[in-house]
């Protein structure tokens, strides 16, 4: 399993990935822009799971700033893993870079939102270390301090 920076390349996979999360794209020529966009900003950050040349999973992190206060924050935008590879730690390890890449940026806490309806997700996150913050839908919030 190597876990790496997406690339154009990886739109049609990636493409797959999201639809089966519930977002379907329109064309992989309108994907591979975006990847472009992210791996072009270094604020961002998109990784891809990959193993034997198959795409297996991605997810999408982003750096900003406080407003109110010093320091930044992380958040991960997307995060899914092809419903053939779960269970097989492939989330774990995309999150894992996704910290590392918040780390990095100086970023003091990342989060994340769940639908509501996505309760083995829940699960995870919360094996992974992530506070539930509900409200309107349900926010994970994990201190990278310590």
């Amino acid at each position: 399993m190597n876990i790496r920076p997406a690339t154009r390349a990886d739109a049609c996979a990636v493409n797959e990935l999201l639809s089966q999360l519930g977002y379907p794209q329109a064309d992989e020529a309108t994907t591979a822009a975006r990847i472009q966009t992210w791996a072009d900003d270094p604020t961002l950050a998109a990784y891809v799971a990959e193993s034997d040349g198959e795409v297996l999973g991605v997810v999408a992190v982003h750096v900003a700033p406080f407003f109110e206060r010093d320091g930044s924050w992380a958040r991960i935008v997307a995060l899914v893993v092809s419903d053939r590879a779960r269970r097989r730690g492939i989330a774990s390890r995309l999150m894992s870079a996704a910290e590392s890449f918040a780390t990095a940026h100086g970023c003091v806490r990342i989060d994340l939102n769940s639908a509501n309806h996505r309760q083995d997700a829940h699960a995870f996150y919360q094996q992974q270390g992530y506070a539930d913050q509900t409200s309107t839908s349900t926010r994970f919030l994990r201190s990278l301090l310590g």
